[in-house]
């Protein structure tokens, strides 16, 4: 699987000179990054919770004003790490100024659960010294919570909901559960096991290319994409 020369990542999009197709790119990119920069600001940052909201949601607020996403050059980092930089000097900035930029106002950019992000955070990252380490480890969950989501509106709307259904009960419940067996799961939808095996390599494949198209999405460059691709799922184009 390659990166298509014709696809254009929301990276690319947030640059468009259409104010619309900014706007939605703009809206993507905080819902993929907001947990990250949530846990970046109260780690490396040491801010209580209620201010690291406020300036995370600052940043976006920023951003969206000055079109900050725009200025990312590909060729220079990652633009996970450009994000990371600019939450840096917005912080510095912030804290230097004594202000705050309080939550709401014109913009809203709260799409995760912040309780949920903050039940994460444990002592050990807390002193964790790789300010990347716990920035890509939520970078990475929201690009699979974003992939899961878009998995979901795709197959609700093509009226495969069992497959769906197998696949979650399978494959993402049980990560916190006791994992069904194929025969279990045939008995309790009352379909064949061979069913249950066929739908469930289908939705996986399914969700990896939708988790690689996501991590396009995020990317800038080829480059950018593979590197990624191969941290977070071991993906080569050969494959």
């Amino acid at each position: 699987m390659s990166f298509p020369a014709t696809h254009l990542s929301l990276v690319r999009r947030v640059r468009s000179t259409d104010a619309d197709t900014r706007a939605r790119a703009q809206d993507a990119l905080a819902a993929v990054y907001w947990a990250p920069i949530y846990a970046h600001v109260r780690l490396t940052h040491r801010q209580e919770p209620a201010d690291a909201e406020d300036l995370t949601q600052g940043f976006f607020v920023e951003a969206l004003r000055r079109d900050l996403f725009a200025r990312y050059e590909p060729s220079r980092a990652r633009f996970r790490t450009f994000v990371r930089t600019c939450v840096d000097s917005y912080v510095a900035n912030a804290l230097q100024a004594e202000r705050r930029l309080k939550r709401g106002g014109d913009a809203t950019f709260l799409p995760m659960d912040l309780i949920d992000v903050e039940g994460r955070l444990t002592i050990d990252d807390a002193s964790e010294t790789d300010p990347d380490v716990v920035f890509h480890r939520e970078w990475a969950r929201s690009v699979l919570i974003t992939a899961l989501a878009r998995l979901q509106e795709r197959y609700e709307a093509s009226d495969r909901e069992l497959h769906l259904r197998l696949f979650e009960r399978y494959d993402i419940q049980a990560l916190e559960q006791e994992r069904p067996t194929y025969a279990e799961l045939a008995a309790e939808y009352g379909i064949p096991a061979t069913q249950v095996t066929n739908w469930l390599a289908a939705t996986r494949r399914d969700f990896r290319a939708i988790v690689l198209e996501t991590i396009r999405d995020l990317s800038g460059s080829d480059e950018e994409f593979r590197a990624e691709a191969q941290a977070l799922l071991g993906w080569r184009e050969a494959e």
